[in-house]
């Protein structure tokens, strides 16, 4: 029997506060983006940095928690799945995102005022949503 793995695990801080909306059915869902830092020295020696943005989906009672706990700066572990949700917009355009769709969320203690504190790039200019 052949088996199969998507399991996520990131620790970053939050690039913006927590969004939670409602599906028509009434289950709450959260996204927030996440950073996280990559360092590196070349052949060269020369020293290298990378930040990767994540987007987070929390469902149901884990959406709320997020919701009341994290705020932008917060420094959290996720752990989940990635999921790629692909639509079509109104003008016939197709679409893909790839999301960490979360199962279990920490807060750490560490929190971040600003991602410009991070050497990260602004939100809106890297990863804009």
């Amino acid at each position: 029997m052949s088996r199969s793995l998507n399991k996520v695990m990131i620790i970053g801080y939050l690039g913006r506060d927590p969004e939670m909306r409602y599906t028509s059915s009434g289950k709450p869902v959260t996204t927030f983006s996440v950073a996280t830092n990559r360092s590196w020295s070349s052949a060269s020696g020369e020293r290298h940095e990378e930040t990767e943005w994540f987007t987070v989906v929390a469902w149901g009672n884990l959406a709320e928690i997020c919701k009341q706990h994290l705020s932008k700066g917060s420094q959290v572990y996720i752990e989940g799945r990635l999921q790629t949700r692909r639509w079509e917009d109104t003008e016939g355009k197709k679409h893909a995102a790839v999301e960490i769709v979360a199962g279990e969320m920490i807060q750490l203690g560490e929190k971040r005022e600003s991602a410009v504190a991070l050497n990260y790039p602004a939100v809106d200019e890297e990863y804009p949503f």
